[in-house]
């Protein structure tokens, strides 16, 4: 994970600790996740992996770079449905996108990627893309790829009525799940 680092002393503050003042040099021994901020005189950009290379976007055969990926923006994909949209009461509409997505981030709170989409740090700036769907076929067929992908979600089944209105997946990086809703339209 990129850093702010100091020539001289800098600020690390982990979740749910005090902050801690270490000596420059040491930035190889810093766990991640991390903040760190400046103590000391003007500060540079660095990746934790080397203080003086930029980082790359992928690793060793093409495969994402885990350090890039800590980086990369989080985002959580919410889906509906047109057919619903184009029927129903808009505000029904999004309190269905709304269910799938705390269902989605509930069902998945101690995992890595939810805890730092809903960090304190980052609760005010959180990303999610709403994509439409056709209609019910269209949201279960990505619902199915997205299992087969071993993309956690939630589809959301409408009671009593029985039937899916959306589904939210859990926070991803984007490059990790993206791929899956290229071919989806914005919702607008």
């Amino acid at each position: 994970m990129a850093a702010l680092l100091s020539p001289l002393r800098f600020t690390l503050s982990l979740p749910h600790s005090t902050p801690l003042t270490i000596k420059a040099g040491l930035p190889h021994l810093l766990p991640l996740p991390c903040r760190v901020t400046s103590t000391g005189p003007p500060t540079r950009r660095c990746s934790s992996k080397s203080m003086s290379q930029p980082t790359s976007e992928s690793g060793p055969a093409g495969e994402p770079d885990p350090q890039t990926a800590a980086e990369e923006v989080l985002v959580q994909y919410v889906v509906l449905r047109r057919d619903l949209i184009d029927t129903w009461p808009m505000g029904s509409v999004v309190t269905q996108g709304c269910h799938a997505s705390v269902a989605a981030i509930w069902s998945h709170k101690d995992d890595p990627h939810t805890l730092q989409y809903c960090s304190p740090e980052n609760i005010d700036s959180m990303h999610k893309v709403t994509l439409e769907v056709k209609g019910e076929p269209q949201i279960l067929n990505l619902s199915e790829k997205l299992k087969a992908g071993g993309i956690a979600h939630k589809l959301w089944i409408e009671q009593p009525e029985n039937f899916p209105t959306c589904l939210a997946t859990k926070p991803y990086p984007k490059s990790a799940v993206s791929a899956f809703f290229k071919k989806l339209k914005l919702c607008k």
